[in-house]
């Protein structure tokens, strides 16, 4: 293959259109700003939610889909989409989502095996890693320096009593997940001289992390931490791994940060547990439905932290993921494999 005629079918900004057509000259990339949402500030791959095309505008959408080998993000961030124009389109070799998490779009498809085995999936892993690591070490900070306890105590106006609050370099904190996030979470909290464990399904190379556990050791490995930050992908393997079991387990008043994705916490025992204290406090991006519901328990907890899935949005997302996708075109066209293929079974 000499050429790749991609078609953005997400917000993307004329000057990163222009860069990636830089980047790799043997692409030919085709866009229409007037098909797609007006972005709601850097880094929206949704835009305006009150954006809606004609009858027209929206056949001219597809067509432009249809007629490309890759795409550059998922057509308006859709499963049916995708479903729609991975089934319709036999040219189209490789779809690039733009979340950390792009597995989970690619299963909600539901495509059938064939056209899995047909189009290469990838994902925008590692550009996320570094922002949310700097959340969740705002978590971990959070939760050993009693946060909730300063807030509740301005509001209120009362001048606290002067207590002992924990060392940060003093404490242990389990990085549940290894990858990218999870050693970028390990980097950070290991400079700040955090003895950090990590969990993770294999041994990996994670530098910062002192011992690695196997995640069938959880239960038993949490009653020594004084945090825990998760950061794993949604997967059937991982659903409700942080289950009731392990949250009964815990060392009292520990952190809980979640950084990876909301299915993987059993959300009911996780309000109970920081109901009773059990678990002091929680710094969370991600929920088990979102957005999250407005009776949710979460929301009036004074011991908890909700950030609404933006953790990893930052300035130069869109940049970084333009750079990726560009390396990866040419990595296509001379035949090389991918970086962050999407794996096609557990979806992440």
């Amino acid at each position: 293959m000499n050429r790749l005629r991609v078609f953005i079918p997400t917000p993307l900004p004329e000057e990163l259109c222009d860069f990636i057509q830089r980047a790799e000259p043997r692409i030919d990339l085709i866009r229409d700003q007037t098909l797609l949402p007006p972005q709601r500030y850097p880094g929206d791959h949704l835009g305006e939610e009150s954006f809606a095309r004609t009858t027209a505008a929206q056949t001219r959408f597809e067509e432009l889909v249809d007629s490309a080998d890759a795409l550059f993000g998922v057509p308006d961030q859709s499963a049916a989409q995708l479903k729609r124009t991975v089934e319709g389109n036999p040219r189209l070799r490789w779809v690039h989502t733009t979340p950390a998490g792009g597995g989970g779009q690619v299963k909600a498809a539901g495509l059938a095996e064939h056209h899995l085995k047909r189009v290469a999936f990838t994902a925008s892993g590692g550009v996320h890693g570094q922002p949310l690591a700097e959340f969740a070490v705002f978590g971990v900070l959070a939760g050993a320096k009693e946060l909730p306890r300063l807030l509740t105590d301005q509001r209120n106006h009362i001048w606290g009593q002067r207590r002992a609050v924990p060392q940060l370099s003093r404490q242990t904190v389990l990085v549940v997940g290894l990858g990218g996030i999870g050693r970028a979470v390990a980097g950070k909290l290991s400079a700040l001289g955090v003895h950090v464990v990590g969990a993770h399904r294999r041994q990996v190379e994670a530098p910062g992390v002192e011992r690695i556990i196997a995640m069938s050791e959880l239960a038993s490995a949490v009653r020594d931490v004084d945090a825990i930050v998760v950061c794993l992908p949604g997967t059937d393997a991982t659903h409700r791994i942080i289950s009731r079991t392990v949250l009964a387990n815990v060392k009292p008043g520990v952190t809980i940060v979640n950084v990876g994705r909301g299915s993987t916490i059993d959300e009911r025992a996780l309000v109970e547990a920081l109901a009773d204290g059990r678990i002091g406090f929680a710094a969370l991006d991600v929920f088990e439905s979102e957005p999250l519901s407005p009776d949710s328990p979460l929301w009036d907890l004074p011991n908890v932290l909700i950030s609404p899935h933006t953790a990893a949005i930052n300035t130069g997302e869109e940049r970084l993921i333009a750079e990726l996708f560009a390396q990866n075109a040419t990595r296509l066209l001379d035949g090389l494999p991918l970086l962050n293929l999407v794996n096609t079974v557990e979806f992440y």
